[in-house]
């Protein structure tokens, strides 16, 4: 069961990365039609890194926290992510991009600095912070792939199967929520820092934060 201290915890962490959010000029222009099509290979190059690499993190939270609660958690991330893989393809695929194109590409390293503090976490974290951060920053992310599906739809032309991999994001797992608090909860009566998981979450959104920058970087 979670408890008010952790649902408190959430809602003041996303009220403080919502005052924190910049914008982002990368789906900005991806919405006007005018983004250059290399940069949508950009974008599925970093993906491919990312979603590899979160797939991976999640897989050692569930390894390292085996209780029911985070281990339903991690897992259940896990699979999403593999499922994820999967879709990164068709969308590749739509732009020309093989598996071989993906394993190519030369990833931009700010790009990657989200998947690689999430797997720092993932060794030396706690449970609570990657349940915060990952939910902390859903929504926002969500909105991100509901946007770029609606802009490659109707501006690009892309068909439902080249989109499904941001059609996958822009929905909250069924009982992602409930789990994620039930973890934060847990690990406040464990003693857990909430400071800490705040942290945690804040340091992972600026890192999406410059995934963005990084894709938009010398646009005009």
């Amino acid at each position: 069961m979670t408890d008010h201290g952790a649902a408190e915890l959430v809602a003041r962490t996303r009220g403080d990365l919502a005052a924190a959010a910049t914008g982002n000029r990368f789906v900005d222009m991806l919405e006007t039609g005018k983004l250059p099509q290399e940069r949508l290979v950009w974008l599925a190059g970093e993906e491919y890194r990312i979603v590899s690499s979160d797939r991976r993190s999640f897989a050692l939270l569930a390894a390292r926290y085996p209780d029911s609660s985070s281990s339903e958690l991690f897992l259940g991330l896990a699979q999403g992510e593999g499922q994820a893989l999967a879709l990164l393809g068709d969308f590749a695929g739509a732009l020309g991009q093989g598996e071989k194109n993906l394993m190519a590409y030369e990833p931009k390293p700010l790009a990657q600095a989200y998947p690689a503090y999430l797997a720092q976490r993932a060794a030396f974290g706690t449970a609570m912070e990657v349940a915060l951060a990952m939910l902390a920053n859903l929504e926002e992310w969500g909105a991100y792939c509901a946007r770029i599906a609606a802009a490659l739809r109707t501006r690009y032309g892309f068909p439902d199967e080249a989109v499904g991999f941001f059609d996958f994001f822009a929905e909250s797992p069924p009982g992602l929520e409930e789990q994620a608090l039930d973890v934060i909860a847990s690990g406040l009566a464990s003693g857990d820092d909430p400071v800490d998981a705040a942290r945690a979450a804040r340091l992972l959104h600026a890192y999406e934060a410059a995934f963005w920058d990084v894709l938009a970087d010398g646009l005009p």
